[in-house]
């Protein structure tokens, strides 16, 4: 394969139209590129099946890049979980080959990834770590296989947490599709048989009936006020809670689900709260005398499922935190038993 020098051939660089998450990988396909067309002519030739599989590797990734995707892979994580991989075994196969005059300083890096990655107890990672604290900080031949094996074990938790952030994420995306279909079910069943479900929204104040559109019959509509308002208030909670939510260098947008998620919620408490108030579920309360009592209760329990998505809110934290990036702090790591 020719060296490429002075030229974007693949396009990792200036190619558009891709996501966040994909513009990181290709500008990072063309740096670890780079790097392996460097590395091709200074290799002794025992070791030119590496070089030509790290080839293969980026070609892999930048395929994952490229290629379009669809609900199934966006799923499953398909193109996320193809392109970082051979990333990193391209990291490992570049650690693999470099010359010492490079290799003396690559101990740093694997051991900063290791402590991102890897519990204080991990003895690869102690015994790369005593090695550099020995050597003045610098990476010696005979300790480059235990620096390889140290990044791959950091590679692999780095992708088994970001596995873990796209099954939250899918787990949210159920219970979002779950709960709306609830919702959808709910108002369907309010038009098509008003005397049942709506006809719990409303109340009987001095044998007058009060439902929360009017004091006409009960109807869908009423369902319908008592759910949209319920999504309005769950809607104004959340974003009130945004500051508690991290955000995520992930291409999975958790905390835009655990947004979504709180519309459903906020539908279905302010319904299931105005039918106990209805059922004298709620000590002291009986009747709701207006609409716009019905409605105040209904903004109340829209509200109310905060204390629900809130403790939903901590373990996305949790989860986010354990997918760590480059940038984040080495004193907040997590330790590992």
């Amino acid at each position: 394969m020719a060296v490429r020098i002075g030229a974007d051939v693949q396009s990792d660089v200036t190619g558009r139209g891709k996501s966040s998450w994909r513009q990181r990988c290709a500008s990072y396909i063309a740096d670890l590129q780079s790097q392996v067309d460097r590395l091709r002519p200074l290799v002794a030739h025992e070791n030119i099946s590496i070089v030509n599989m790290a080839d293969k590797h980026l070609e892999a990734a930048r395929q994952a890049v490229t290629t379009p995707v669809g609900l199934r892979a966006i799923w499953s994580g398909s193109a996320v979980d193809r392109a970082w991989p051979n990333l990193h075994k391209t990291e490992e196969a570049i650690l693999r080959i470099s010359p010492r005059a490079d290799l003396r300083w690559c101990g740093a890096t694997v051991l900063a990834k290791a402590e991102q990655h890897l519990g204080a107890q991990d003895p690869r990672r102690r015994l790369l770590e005593g090695h550099l604290n020995d050597n003045s900080h610098e990476l010696d031949e005979h300790f480059r296989d235990l620096a390889v094996r140290t990044l791959q074990a950091a590679n692999d938790a780095a992708d088994s947490e970001r596995a873990q952030v796209r099954t939250f994420r899918n787990f949210l995306l159920c219970s979002v599709f779950a709960l709306t279909i609830l919702v959808v079910l709910s108002l369907a069943w309010g038009f098509l048989y008003p005397e049942a479900l709506p006809e719990k929204t409303c109340f009987y104040p001095n044998g007058q009936r009060q439902c929360p559109v009017g004091a006409g019959a009960p109807s869908g509509a009423d369902l319908m006020l008592v759910e949209f308002i319920g999504m309005c208030a769950a809607a104004v909670a959340g974003a009130i809670s945004l500051r508690h939510i991290q955000g995520t260098a992930t291409p999975y947008m958790v905390p835009m689900v655990l947004m979504l998620l709180r519309l459903p919620i906020g539908a279905l408490s302010a319904l299931l709260g105005i039918i106990l108030v209805r059922g004298q579920f709620v000590p002291g309360l009986t009747y709701l005398d207006t609409s716009g009592q019905i409605a105040a209760w209904a903004i109340f329990f829209g509200v109310a499922q905060e204390s629900i998505t809130r403790m939903i809110d901590q373990q996305g934290n949790r989860v986010l935190d354990n997918a760590r990036g480059s940038m984040k702090e080495f004193a907040t790591v997590p330790t590992r038993e």
